[in-house]
């Protein structure tokens, strides 16, 4: 399944890959929709958005809301800078290990 925002609905790459589509017309609605047909979460390499989304996914697993899996595909270390800084966040006691 792909969440696919309303205004890429119509591109024809997508149809080609994703087979089942679920047109969102807000942040919120789509981040809804991704947590509500999720089974686990894998963020690709990304930017401010991908960052949003990872963020509310960690975040929804620090209050309990899931047990799910997330996981960060680190392709040529993209993720590594952002590891070592919630690593940092576990050392001073801001954020727990747990998640």
């Amino acid at each position: 399944m792909g969440i696919i925002p309303k205004a890429l609905a119509k591109v024809d790459i997508i149809e080609k890959i994703v087979r089942e589509e679920l047109q969102v017309f807000t942040m919120s609605k789509g981040m809804n929709a991704i947590f509500d047909h999720a089974d686990t979460f894998i963020a690709l390499p990304g930017g401010l958005v991908t960052l949003e989304e990872i963020f509310y996914i960690f975040f929804w697993a620090q209050l309990n809301i899931h047990k799910k899996p997330i996981g960060l595909l680190t392709v040529n270390g993209f993720y590594d800078n952002l590891l070592s800084f919630l690593d940092q966040t576990v050392e001073h006691n801001l954020l727990t290990s747990s998640t």
